[in-house]
């Protein structure tokens, strides 16, 4: 079996890390225009920076919780069945990847990164980030951003994450939304590849009407139970995944 899961939001938030789009979530105590834009970093980076800093310190604090190692769990148990899971997140956390989860394709950047306009060159970064860090590569300073798509610009691994989507036998939305565009279009894509399409949420996002199968829950709930019906459903089957 081939498995492509998207995650949101709603897969680190019982690891203490704030939604976006939920009530109480971070876009309705900031504004993203003020935050998540170019336009807003050219005009207040020592606000933005001060926000994605905040984030970092948080998310250095956090740990991968029961949902993003089930994950782990499966992605190793598909691989020792012949099989794969994919996971593609719009999360800018590594919580998947500190849970042991290879090749996670990141849509919409990683706060532990920071890329530079004068090189380009995108670098490992833990620390704050100010207008007078030195970029590592190319020793410009004044020029690091955080590693970040904000609104207005175009998410990264676009066209890897079609080609998974062409070659799954499941698309699983975990923790989302469905109000974000194109990630929130996934399911239709999927669907019209004709694969088999799956929400995992903690209520109906805005496009669940679109999907094969649901259920709601908290993600540390549901996604372990999830992932111990597929591997036992595999093996019950006595065939290759």
């Amino acid at each position: 079996m081939n498995i492509v899961v998207l995650t949101g939001a709603g897969v680190s938030a019982e690891s203490g890390l704030g939604t976006f789009r939920d009530k109480g979530g971070l876009w309705a105590k900031y504004d993203p225009m003020k935050l998540a834009t170019p336009e807003a970093f050219a005009a207040d980076p020592a606000a933005v920076y001060a926000f994605y800093n905040a984030r970092r310190s948080n998310l250095l604090t956090a740990a991968p919780n029961v949902a993003h190692e089930a994950l782990t769990r499966l992605q190793t148990g598909l691989a020792a069945r012949g099989g794969r899971l994919s996971i593609v997140t719009q999360n800018v956390d590594d919580l998947h990847e500190r849970a042991g989860s290879r090749d996670v394709l990141h849509m919409h950047g990683e706060l532990l990164k920071a890329r530079c306009l004068s090189c380009h060159a995108v670098s490992e970064w833990r620390a704050d980030l100010g207008g007078t860090d030195r970029c590592p590569a190319c020793s410009a300073v004044g020029w690091l951003r955080p590693h970040i798509v904000w609104f207005g610009e175009m998410p990264f691994n676009l066209g890897e994450i079609q080609t998974l989507l062409s070659e799954a036998d499941l698309f699983v939305a975990i923790g989302t939304s469905g109000a974000v565009y194109p990630a929130a279009g996934f399911v239709q894509d999927a669907r019209m590849y004709g694969v088999r399409t799956r929400e995992m949420n903690l209520e109906p996002s805005d496009n669940h009407y679109r999907f094969d199968e649901s259920a709601y829950g908290s993600a540390t709930g549901i996604v372990p139970r999830w992932v111990d019906g597929v591997l036992a459903a595999i093996d019950a089957r006595g065939e290759a995944a």
